[in-house]
């Protein structure tokens, strides 16, 4: 099965979106955009950015945990992980990310 944008509205009228996985498991999740044509322009900037090493930013939480977040050229965050139980989780989930960057989208707003 194929990853897919699941892009969703808020209470508040903003709009995010999750990169999830074939297997359902989000595995990239946006900030909060104003407008739907920011959401997906976000969603735009996954897909050109989620293979170049240099958008990649491999962190470290303060409880020890990696995590990554997806940055576009300009340094601004697209997306962020989830915390990782190991640094090989989170480079599966790096993977899985660039794997997945051109998924279609899912629109339930």
């Amino acid at each position: 099965m194929a990853g897919k944008f699941v892009l969703k509205s808020s209470r508040g009228g903003k709009f995010r979106f999750n990169l999830c996985a074939g297997n359902g498991q989000v595995i990239l999740t946006s900030e909060a955009y104003n407008t739907k044509k920011s959401a997906l322009n976000g969603i735009a900037s996954v897909g050109k950015n989620c293979t170049n090493e240099k958008c990649i930013d491999r962190k470290v939480a303060k409880n020890g945990k990696p995590y990554f977040n997806l940055k576009a050229t300009n340094g601004q965050v697209i997306g962020k992980s989830q915390m990782y139980a190991s640094p090989a989780s989170m480079e599966k989930g790096v993977r899985s990310v660039q794997n997945n960057g051109g998924s279609r989208v899912d629109d339930q707003t």
